[in-house]
């Protein structure tokens, strides 16, 4: 059987693949982001491009360690208005972030990636639209209390499965993308090399 390894420290992808019944170690990729999207930004890379290329790399990082394996790589940007969010590093500046976003629609898009031997087998993006609904400041305040520093561990500073529903009007695309993952596709992709069965 082929060895699944998530090159991820995300809590919501990891449940995503216990969930969906799979078994797969963890392992987080030593790489520098912001360094490694720069050119890629400085470049006129799409928010998608550059989800797809950080997704490879963090899988390449890890296959040094697990040649064997099927080791997949995620990422997923932001973008608004051709804008893209990284993570907010306080909760100031996620307030901020939310100030910004609501009453508007902006976009994610997740990539994820197989990468075996240090070479990329498979790679997909996929992208929703959110619209945040024009909440108070007081409703933003009493949900940066709740959350707490939380609102700084998600692009966007909110998490779909909990308490960030509220922040929301409507949702245009698939769940699972929302939450950092292109999971279907992805179950697809190990289905057709056989690592699943069909």
């Amino acid at each position: 059987m082929t060895d699944i390894v998530l090159a991820s420290r995300s809590a919501a992808r990891r449940r995503m693949l216990e969930a969906a019944g799979l078994a797969f170690r963890c392992e987080s990729a030593a790489v520098d982001e912001r360094a490694l999207e720069r050119p890629l930004v400085a470049a006129g890379a799409s928010p998608g491009e550059v989800a797809l290329h950080l997704a490879a790399e963090k899988a390449k990082a890890v296959s040094v360690d697990y040649p064997a394996a099927i080791v997949v790589g995620a990422d997923q940007t932001l973008d608004l208005d051709g804008e893209r969010f990284d993570k907010a590093p306080t909760v100031a500046a996620a307030a901020e972030q939310l100030r910004r976003l609501r009453g508007r629609t902006h976009a994610l898009h997740a990539a994820a990636v197989c990468v075996v031997g240090g070479r990329v087998a498979w790679q997909h993006v996929e992208s929703v639209r959110l619209t945040m609904r024009d909440f108070s400041d007081h409703f933003l305040d009493g949900y940066l209390a709740a959350v707490g520093e939380a609102v700084t561990g998600t692009v966007g500073g909110y998490e779909l499965e909990g308490r960030g529903a509220q922040l929301f009007d409507r949702v245009e695309g698939d769940y699972f993308t929302v939450l950092g993952l292109p999971l279907l596709p992805l179950l697809g992709h190990l289905r057709s090399t056989g690592v699943l069965p069909t």
